[in-house]
Formats: C-alpha cells, structure tokens, sequence
C-alpha cells in the first residue's frame, strides 16, 4: 500500500495549514508529485494556500471531508500531528466520513486506524487504509557496516526538532540530481515514506533496532550511487529525543549539515532549555559522531538556515550573521536553492 501517480488526494489539515502540527501534510503540498485535490482546515477555509504557506500549488482550501468530495479524492491523508498523537473526536469522525465514501487513508501517526473497529468494518474491496508508522521485518542491531560504502553520506542534524531536516535533505537530493549525480534521499519518518522514498520510519523501530535499521536502509540504497542525503530526526539539544545517535550510528556520515531556525534560543516544547551558540552545537555533533577516535572524524560542513517566518531582507542578515558565527557556509534552502552547500559537499 502506498500512493501512486493515480491517487487523488484530499489532505486532512485542520489548523495545520498555519500551525506547527501541520508539517507533514505541508511537505505533501511542497515535494509530492501525486495529484493534490484538497486541503481540509476549517481554519483557512477559502484562502489562498500559495498566500497562507508560500507553496506554488493551486489547491482549495475547504471546511470538511464531505466538501472535498466535490472534488473526487480517492485517497485521505492525515497531514497533521496534534499534541498527543491522536486526533480529536471531531476530526476522528472526518477519517469515518472519508472511509463510508470510498477513500483510501494514509496514517501518519502513532496511533494505528488499519485495526480500529469503527473503520475496519467500513472498508470495502479496493479499500486500504495504510499505517506508515510501522517497524519493518527482519531487523538485526547495527554493526557499523556503511562505513565501508564508498559513495558520501550526507547526515543532517538539528538544534530542535522541526526545523527543516528533512526538507534540507530533499533539497540537497534534488540539487544533486539536477547536476546529474547519482543520488537517493531516504527517509527516517513518515512523511518521506509517504512521498514515496525508501527508508524506515524512525521512531517505530524499537531502540536496540534503530541503528540496524538505518544501516540496512543505507546498504539498500548505496549501490551505484554517488551520495545518500539521510533524513535527520530529533535533535541532541532537545530532552524527548533519540533519533540521532542511531541516525550517526546506522548511517556513519561522511558529513554533517547543521538545520536551525533562525532566532531560535530555546527548545520550542521545553521552555527553559537552550540551544547553546551554534559554535558549541557543532562541537557537540562533531564530538559525539567521532566518539573519541572509534568512528570517522565527521564535520559539520554547513548550515541550512529555516527562515521562514522572516521576510528575505531579515533572512539575508541572518545568513550572514550565522555564516560569521559559525565560520561555513550558510543558506536557507528552500528560498534560496541548496547549491551553496552541496559546493561544499562535494569538494
């Protein structure tokens, strides 16, 4: 189960299209290539996605999954991440709604709709509702193998979580494929497994699996390629996560690409913890991906700067200000293309 050219999605967004939980369903609106027919959020109802998000993509916007209808979905993807985990009842009862007429769903989140009895009865023949959040068969503990892997190993890490990873990644993907090279994103969370992309979903892997894990997705993917782009996940500076050492651990990266959001000090969910200088971040990933001499002596050879919520002329300055704190490159990619980091990547 998974999306396909023919799939016509209706993206289930409310209060996403604006907010922080929303960042999977708008990753959806900015890299997939599967036709979008509707965004459902109450909030923006009739607004202009291009003008709300400053995604080129001409969707409506509409209150309900009975006025997306309208507009013949046959696949329902839950786009958004509420605090928690799960949905609320009202918005449960939109996933009901879309199953009793006919779409596919595609669940993003931690709590599993394929076995919930109020939907299973609804499915009919040609239904499917798929749980991308699942640990994949057959996983062995890591055992350091990528480091033998000739191709390079673009790992990105972070001062939070959700600050751009993996969107640095895809662009850093894409950006190498315009010039020709051989190259595979692969994704570590569900959104870039809902994009299509090989990979596994991180944080459904039980702990003592996960560098296994990422190990087998970076085997699978190294053959008769010039570089592998690794979706990051988590951060080291933040209190609920542990994504990346498996991450550093699984993929053995030959360099590392630093994402932060521009004026960020504290850990966003955490109040009171701070992200320290960024200088003393880079120390920080540089020191632990080395481990003192066991592993390569990686560098973090770039920043991807998030500036979204700045308008160009306050992006440009914070660009430079980084670039002079820090001492490398620095760009926001997204607005501004990813070639100034890959120039550093692949000299």
């Amino acid at each position: 189960m998974m999306l396909t050219a023919e799939s016509r999605v209706a993206i289930l967004l409310h209060e996403g299209t604006q907010g922080s939980h929303g960042k999977t369903g708008l990753s959806l609106l900015r890299y997939s290539d599967i036709p979008i027919v509707a965004v459902i959020d109450q909030a923006a109802v009739g607004r202009s996605l291009l003008e709300i998000t400053g995604i080129p993509r001409d969707v409506p916007i509409v209150a309900s999954v009975r006025e997306a209808l309208a507009y013949s979905p046959t696949v329902l993807t839950i786009g958004i991440a509420p605090s928690g985990g799960a949905l609320p009842d009202a918005w449960w009862q939109e996933v009901k709604d879309g199953v009793a007429a006919g779409l596919s769903v595609v669940n993003g989140l931690h709590t599993p709709m394929a076995t919930a009895p109020d939907l299973r009865d609804l499915v009919r023949d040609g239904q499917w509702i798929w749980d991308v959040r699942q640990e994949p068969p057959g996983l062995t503990v890591g055992g350091g193998k990528a480091r033998s892997l000739s191709c390079k190993r673009v790992l990105t890490v972070g001062t939070d979580m959700s600050v751009g990873k993996m969107s640095a990644s895809l662009e850093l993907d894409r950006a190498c494929r315009a010039r020709g090279l051989r190259s595979r994103f692969i994704a570590t969370g569900q959104t870039g497994l809902m994009l299509g992309h090989d990979g596994i979903p991180l944080d459904a892997v039980r702990i003592d699996f996960a560098a296994g894990a990422v190990e087998q997705a970076v085997l699978r993917n190294a053959p008769n390629q010039d570089i592998l782009h690794i979706e990051g996940q988590g951060s080291l500076m933040n209190p609920a996560s542990t994504a990346t050492l498996p991450l550093m651990r699984g993929s053995q990266p030959t360099h590392l690409v630093l994402v932060h959001r521009a004026g960020q000090t504290e850990i966003r969910s955490f109040p009171g913890f701070h992200i320290p200088p960024l200088p003393e971040v880079i120390q920080v990933y540089e020191t632990i991906v080395h481990a003192g001499g066991t592993f390569a002596p990686t560098k973090v050879v770039a920043i991807a700067l998030n500036t979204f919520h700045l308008d160009e002329a306050a992006a440009q300055r914070a660009i430079a200000q980084t670039q002079d704190e820090t001492g490398l490159p620095c760009t926001d990619v997204i607005r501004f293309g990813a070639e100034g980091i890959l120039e550093v990547v692949l000299d």
